[in-house]
């Protein structure tokens, strides 16, 4: 099996290494060799927070370079455009598409661009847009907007289902598995 990448990019704060761990321990379930390696900016900031996700049968870095993502997994709609050019050019986005101010907009130095979405379908991107923020509400927490991109992403790999509810019970505390589940299966069925 080719080795595949998955970026998993957001916002510090919002679970990001949480769904690495779920991806992760999915991954490693099936049998894979999986390198993990979380590059964390101003993360407890609310900076950008970004982790790299390389399974196969062999795999020896998880850096991924720009052009070698199959998948980017994106939090934020401005993280998704920071980070667009290391998707393959036949990769999947999968986006939430709430946005968070990032320092300079909250500071007034300057403002959040318009129609990022529109602009990564214009860029030939394989886009998924999900307002994982309402369906996370919906499932009983707004902290679980991971688990709901986690869902969409669930989906889009020959992964069983049935694997990544396995991983849910193996990474989430038993306190908040239940709406976690509902999270995840909200995003599957997307």
């Amino acid at each position: 099996m080719a080795t595949k990448s998955i970026m998993i990019v957001g916002v510090g704060g919002q679970g990001t290494l949480l769904a690495s761990r779920i991806l992760g321990a999915a991954l490693v379930s099936k049998g894979y060799d999986v390198k993990v390696s979380e590059v964390h900016g101003m993360s407890q900031r609310g900076g950008s927070v970004v982790t790299y996700v390389k399974y196969g049968e062999s795999v020896a870095s998880p850096i991924i370079e720009k052009g070698e993502a199959d998948i980017l997994l994106s939090f934020e709609q401005l993280e998704a455009a920071r980070w667009l050019p290391f998707l393959k050019t036949d990769g999947k986005l999968i986006v939430n598409s709430q946005t968070i101010d990032p320092m300079t907009v909250i500071s007034g130095a300057a403002e959040y661009p318009a129609g990022i979405l529109d602009a990564l379908q214009a860029a030939g991107a394989d886009v998924t847009a999900i307002d994982a923020l309402a369906l996370a509400v919906q499932a009983g927490s707004a902290k679980a907007v991971n688990v709901v991109l986690i869902g969409v992403l669930a989906s889009k790999t020959d992964i069983p289902k049935e694997t990544w509810i396995q991983a849910l019970h193996e990474t989430v505390p038993a306190k908040f598995l239940e709406m976690n589940l509902k999270a995840f299966e909200l995003g599957y069925n997307y």
